[in-house]
């Protein structure tokens, strides 16, 4: 039983900490600290010299302190081209992804009386879920329709996320049908009752689909590598993927004194752990403009009444 007490007239119940409570505080701790932990020893290992780190002495501190991989990151000219690249292909990727998805999660979220192709179209929706053509065959289609080496191919090809698709479109099915019946009393069309109606009532739904669409775009690399040829052209995330630690000789005969000490102090477990830095803080950034909103988002979206 609680505890009851008077404050100011009103009675006030503390609720019992149960032995079930301690032991769901303590499993979130812990999942929480297996997340935290591998990041807080990242971050130290990009801070560290290259013996430090491969000693393995680097826990969650830095040792010998020194910014030596993110000045050889940072002082590229091609980052900054990468980087622009990353930005572009996010916001045209993600606006593409967005309204895709609300033209695609609208007349799937309607019953079969209303929509009569539904089953067909749901069959198709789940059937590219469990097969996709392949590298090879998506390749092909890309270089056969001229959009190698351009944004386009970055794109394009990942333009209607499925999964985003299903979870808008149990969202929509939420929203009561009388509310779209008065619409349509009052004259609104399909078009108003869409934009006006379902969209400003689906913000947790649109801003969890949004965040799947920015880091699916940001994160990604592999594509950059097998569709853009032009280094100004590379997307972050394959640049850095790029980048490497090494210094061979002929680099040292152009290099002063204080270049070549500051290269010599970054090992390829430095260099890739500031990579990681790099490209989780733009994301770190975003989520907590939107996090309010994917908890909501995920739970009411995946539930089908």
């Amino acid at each position: 039983m609680g505890i009851a007490f008077s404050e100011g007239g009103y009675a006030v119940k503390l609720k019992r900490i149960t032995p079930v409570d301690v032991v769901i505080w303590i499993a979130l701790l812990f999942c929480g600290l297996i997340c935290l932990v591998p990041i807080l020893n990242t971050i130290a290992i990009s801070f560290s010299d290259r013996t430090s780190a491969a000693m393995g002495e680097v826990a969650f501190w830095p040792v010998n302190f020194n910014f030596s991989s993110y000045k050889a990151m940072l002082e590229e000219r091609q980052f900054g081209q990468s980087f622009l690249v990353s930005v572009l292909r996010v916001i045209i990727g993600g606006s593409i992804n967005m309204l895709l998805t609300i033209l695609m999660a609208f007349p799937l979220s309607k019953s079969p009386k209303v929509f009569h192709s539904k089953k067909f179209y749901m069959w198709f929706v789940v059937f590219t879920m469990m097969f996709n053509g392949g590298l090879v065959p998506t390749f092909m289609v890309v270089r056969y329709l001229g959009l190698m080496d351009s944004i386009w191919a970055l794109v394009l090809p990942t333009a209607v996320p499925v999964f985003n698709v299903i979870l808008l479109m149990n969202f929509f099915k939420n929203i009561p049908d009388s509310l779209e019946e008065a619409a349509y009393v009052d004259g609104a069309n399909p078009w108003y009752i869409l934009w006006h109606i379902y969209v400003p009532l689906s913000k947790a739904a649109l801003a969890t689909v949004a965040l799947f669409a920015i880091v699916n775009h940001w994160n990604s690399f592999f594509d950059g590598k097998i569709y853009i040829n032009t280094q100004s052209k590379l997307p972050l995330q394959t640049y850095i993927q790029s980048l490497s630690a090494t210094l061979d000789p002929t680099q040292m005969a152009t290099m002063s004194p204080e270049e070549i000490k500051e290269k010599l102090a970054m090992s390829s477990l430095t260099f890739n752990s500031a990579k990681v830095m790099v490209s989780m803080i733009p994301i770190l950034v975003i989520y907590p403009f939107l996090q309010k909103y994917f908890v909501t988002g995920i739970v009411v979206g995946a539930v089908k009444e």
